[in-house]
């Protein structure tokens, strides 16, 4: 018997092909714009699909899951801030901007859209990761700028938009409100293996964004190679760690398998998307280039190896299926 060769996850790869277009065709000018209302689209058809595809007893069941709620709140605005606290050792080691770079991703919300298409990609509890990763992106316009003040010492010019609060409500919780509106008629669609491609699309589409941004910043040119080496070991030890330690927690605390893979794809994340508009609002746009690179690598880090752990948990998940019906 021939034994089963390393499957890639296509998720993973386009990803990688993302970053490799980004850098060699990065999208400028009017293109930029029409790329930046298109993923939103994306977005915001992402986030409708998974209002139909649940049902209102599970949106429910969600929202009332405050245990879960809050172990995830703990982990992207406690634990998070506490290894950016942990990190002043390293300030003497690298540029002040890299290292002011480094605490602030420790401080942004969690991400919103990858988190939950990850959560659904590894059937997960889809309904509680929709509830905390847009609770943390609300929280997070308020807790971010408070931790920056208080883990950065950064003591005047801090001014929120309540423009943040809007376009959250418009691009995410709308559709998906309209997603549940309209469920009975649109679930069978919604439920077809065919909506896959939005869930990889709308990452994807963020990868590429993201990336191109930091092209036509040419942010990748102000430090040194050695230095962005760095960068990407330590985002990978991040994550690795607080993989383990939300898995770890969300077993001792109870939470069944379901629960776990919420907080482990919620709980891990640092969101570019509200990372970067934040940052430039907080910091007065004053040298933010540099001081988004750490956040901007921290992000590809996390969507690939949370990508290649979403594929394991549905690998794991469609053969115990496959096990359970052969044994039917």
């Amino acid at each position: 018997m021939n034994k089963p060769g390393i499957r890639i996850d296509p998720l993973i790869v386009l990803i990688i092909g993302a970053v490799i277009v980004a850098a060699v065709f990065p999208v400028t000018g009017q293109a930029e714009h029409l790329f930046t209302i298109a993923t939103k689209l994306a977005i915001a058809l992402l986030f409708f699909l998974y209002g139909a595809r649940l049902s209102p007893q599970e949106a429910l069941r969600g929202l009332k899951h405050w245990r879960l709620h809050l172990t995830i709140l703990v982990f992207t605005f406690v634990v998070f801030p506490l290894i950016g606290i942990a990190m002043a050792p390293l300030s003497d080691l690298m540029p002040h901007g890299l290292f002011l770079g480094l605490v602030y991703l420790t401080l942004v919300p969690s991400t919103v859209q990858s988190s939950v298409a990850f959560t659904s990609i590894s059937r997960g509890n889809v309904a509680g990761a929709i509830v905390s990763a847009s609770a943390s992106n609300l929280l997070g316009v308020v807790i971010t700028p408070l931790l920056v003040l208080l883990v950065m010492a950064q003591g005047s010019g801090v001014h929120i938009d309540g423009q943040v609060f809007a376009d959250i409500a418009i691009q995410l919780l709308l559709p998906f409100a309209l997603g549940q509106l309209t469920r009975r008629w649109v679930k069978n669609f919604a439920a077809m293996k065919a909506t896959k491609i939005v869930d990889r699309g709308s990452i994807t589409m963020v990868v590429y964004s993201a990336f191109s941004a930091g092209m036509v910043e040419g942010i990748w040119a102000k430090v040194s190679p050695r230095s962005i080496v760095f960068l990407v070991l330590f985002s990978i030890a991040v994550v690795l760690f607080m993989l383990w330690l939300t898995r770890f927690t969300a077993l001792r605390l109870g939470f069944d398998d379901s629960d776990m893979k919420a907080i482990q794809f919620c709980g891990t994340k640092k969101s570019l998307a509200t990372g970067l508009p934040m940052a430039a609002v907080i910091f007065g746009g004053a040298g933010v280039g540099l001081l988004i690179l750490p956040l901007m690598i921290f992000h590809q880090v996390q969507l690939m190896m949370c990508a290649w752990l979403a594929g394991r948990y549905a690998t794991a998940a469609a053969t115990s299926d496959s096990s359970r019906r052969a044994a039917g």
